[in-house]
């Protein structure tokens, strides 16, 4: 399939969750297989037009994460459209509009799901963005804002007008939140009054569900929490799309995963010296650890490596045999040194 003039090997999405698929996560979930895109945590427009550096790191990504879209929020369709353009210089594929985020600090300045509340508005802002940039311009979004408000259809229908490439729907109000149950009958019905792709959102956390979501009406599925349990859920997904048993997954695999993911994380993998982060030319633009400041010590960015896995493994642990304890032992580990020890302990029982 294509997103415009995308092409996309396969039709399963890493979604955006904030804090937790960074670059080196995507990277690790792309090598998996089954990934046709990734897409970034979403960043703020007025940061990417203002040139923040921690904004821009959340932009990041590498060559090895393509097709990769960059996803901003935002109420301003002036800022918008400039963030757009910078987004388009940083060389990502697509440039997708966050207008599902439901959270109180971001939808109380009319960004996020808010501007499910005024299809117009919404409409301009793809309308300017669009006539600002080549890449495609897409768009993520609920149901609407609550169940008296449900203004998925109309907003689908007035950003396809406005020269949106592709769609996301996913399957809940922002009121519920991350509440109750997505609604993929209301999904399948908005893709079929659209022309352009309409992706899925919600509730896949096996691949068999992915599979369903698939067969059920739409052009393809956003992963979010299914990925963050189980990374290998797109490929397994593609093998049965393909007529194929899933693949297993073995619990060495699970361990070596997350210490690729610690080495990432430190800077220390193969192919940092090619240019491991890829981000606009500033005057502070230098080769360094992901997730690190110049001005930061080492010891803080250990910490931040430490805090990150423990909030993967928030997820990453779930359903595995002694993961409550494996939870505890994370949260407690003071050191790297003792965050691999205690990985390979769990993992790599030999």
């Amino acid at each position: 399939m294509k997103i415009a003039n995308i092409p996309l090997a396969s039709p399963f999405v890493v979604s955006p969750m904030a804090g937790m698929t960074d670059t080196g996560f995507r990277r690790l979930v792309k090598r998996q297989g089954g990934c046709g895109l990734v897409v970034t945590e979403m960043v703020s427009s007025e940061g990417i037009v203002r040139g923040i550096d921690r904004t821009l790191e959340y932009a990041e990504y590498t060559e090895e994460e393509r097709p990769v879209s960059v996803q901003i929020f935002g109420g301003d369709p002036a800022t918008m459209a400039e963030a757009a353009r910078v987004v388009e210089g940083m060389g990502a594929d697509i440039v997708d509009v966050n207008m599902g985020c439901p959270v109180p600090k971001i939808s109380k300045h009319n960004a996020g799901c808010s501007l499910m509340r005024d299809p117009a508005h919404a409409e301009r802002i793809i309308r300017e963005m669009v006539q600002a940039v080549k890449i495609p311009v897409t768009v993520k979004m609920r149901k609407g804002w609550d169940e008296g408000d449900l203004s998925a259809p109309e907003v689908a229908a007035r950003v396809e007008n406005a020269g949106a490439s592709a769609v996301t729907i996913h399957g809940r109000t922002a009121k519920q939140s991350y509440g109750g149950h997505a609604d993929w009958d209301f999904v399948a019905d908005v893709a079929s009054r659209l022309s352009i792709p309409v992706f899925g959102s919600g509730d896949c956390v096996e691949p068999e569900q992915i599979v369903e979501r698939m067969r059920a009406g739409v052009s393809g599925v956003f992963v979010g929490r299914g990925v963050l349990r189980n990374p290998w859920i797109l490929a397994q997904a593609q093998d049965l799309l393909e007529g194929r048993a899933p693949r297993s997954v073995s619990l060495e695999e699970r361990g070596r995963f997350l210490l690729a993911y610690i080495d990432l994380l430190l800077g220390e993998a193969e192919g940092e010296a090619d240019g491991f982060r890829h981000s606009l030319e500033r005057k502070d633009a230098q080769s360094r650890p992901l997730g690190a400041d110049s001005r930061e010590p080492a010891v803080g960015r250990q910490k931040w490596v430490i805090n990150k896995l423990r909030a993967l493994c928030g997820w990453y642990s779930k359903g595995l045999e002694g993961g409550a304890q494996l939870r505890v032992s994370i949260n407690s580990a003071q050191s790297i040194p003792h965050l691999r020890e205690l990985v390979e302990a769990f993992f790599l029982r030999y």
